[in-house]
């Protein structure tokens, strides 16, 4: 049975390393290792500068804290891992461990409530504009059935083939109009959930992608094997993520092509929608395009709402309320 410290430090929001003189780590908590993409025995292999990039801050000052016996704190510290730069602040502190002196480095993000903050006011504000325009969609929903079969009593009533050709439109626009209707809806929550592997979804929508893909782009796959099954909706996650995919694909046909990435990997000590999980899986779709206008960051994800021409605005607006319905993010 795990101990009170133990469990206090797999909980804890900052990484917590304990260094040995060569600045190898002895110990990492899960925050430690969702933060360097690496387990802790991974992080055990070589030095801690080795696992950085970048570091902002004089690494060496903080195995002097050995010598000196005086901790050390940096609150501002630029540091780049596995790729991504962070602003983190750093405390180093003397410590002994299992018979040895060593050092505890704490590595906090800066700004990491803001950030909680901003998600939760964003995931407001779309639900509020999800909600609007289902309303929308109601009220237009019931008049437009309404006209469909005022158009088709008319087509039976007057059977003339000038005034068919009018009833037609009609009705071919009506239905059109339902179909965006009834897109804009959208399923309202999963289906039957199983236990399915996360690869077998991304693979079938590797597979469907690669039917109408252009020739100047191409799919590229980084897996973590490790990733457990999960309880899903598979036809609805597979939906999801052919939205998100489809639009990268789409985007690098029409700028001289370029790669999507399919990435997957475990991350510790996640907050979703206000329930924190201890190990949590996370799939990136990633591409080498011109990226999302700026302007259109914070409302990417609203119904109608796109930066594509010809593009409806619902494909991210249904992808998102999918991954809502699975408690993800």
């Amino acid at each position: 049975m795990a101990s009170m410290t133990e469990t206090i430090l797999d909980n804890l929001i900052t990484a917590v390393l304990v260094l040995d003189e060569n600045l190898t780590a002895i110990y990492a908590n899960p925050a430690a290792e969702q933060l360097f993409c690496q387990s802790a025995r991974r992080l055990a292999d070589k030095p801690l500068p080795e696992h950085m990039q970048h570091c902002s801050a004089e690494l060496g000052l903080i195995r002097d804290t050995l010598e000196s016996g005086q901790g050390l704190t940096d609150s501002d510290v630029t540091v780049v891992i596995d790729g991504n730069q962070r602003k983190v602040e750093l405390s180093a502190s003397p410590l002994s461990w299992q018979t040895q002196q060593a050092i505890m480095l704490e590595i906090k993000p800066i700004g990491q409530q803001q950030r909680i903050s901003q998600e939760i006011t964003q995931h407001a504000q779309q639900q509020a504009a999800k909600e609007l325009v289902r309303g929308l969609a109601h009220e237009i929903k019931n008049p437009l059935g309404g006209l469909r079969g005022a158009a088709q009593l008319m087509e039976k009533m007057v059977p003339d083939p000038e005034i068919s050709e009018y009833t037609g439109i009609i009705i071919e626009q009506a239905d059109r109009l339902r179909n965006l209707v009834d897109r804009l809806l959208g399923p309202q929550k999963p289906g039957a959930q199983v236990h399915q592997n996360l690869h077998v979804v991304l693979e079938k929508v590797r597979q469907l992608v690669a039917l109408d893909m252009a020739d100047n782009v191409s799919i590229r796959r980084d897996y973590d094997p490790s990733l457990p099954d999960i309880q899903m909706d598979e036809d609805q996650l597979v939906q999801a993520i052919l939205n998100v995919v489809n639009n990268a694909c789409q985007i690098l046909a029409e700028h001289d092509g370029g790669e999507v990435l399919l990435r997957t990997r475990t991350e510790h000590q996640v907050l979703l929608h206000g329930k924190r999980h201890r190990l949590v899986a996370k799939i990136e779709v990633i591409d080498n395009g011109p990226g999302v206008n700026p302007s259109l960051i914070d409302t990417l994800f609203y119904p109608m709402v796109t930066g594509r021409a010809g593009g409806t605005g619902l494909g991210l607006s249904i992808t998102r309320n999918l991954i809502d319905q699975h408690q993800a993010k």
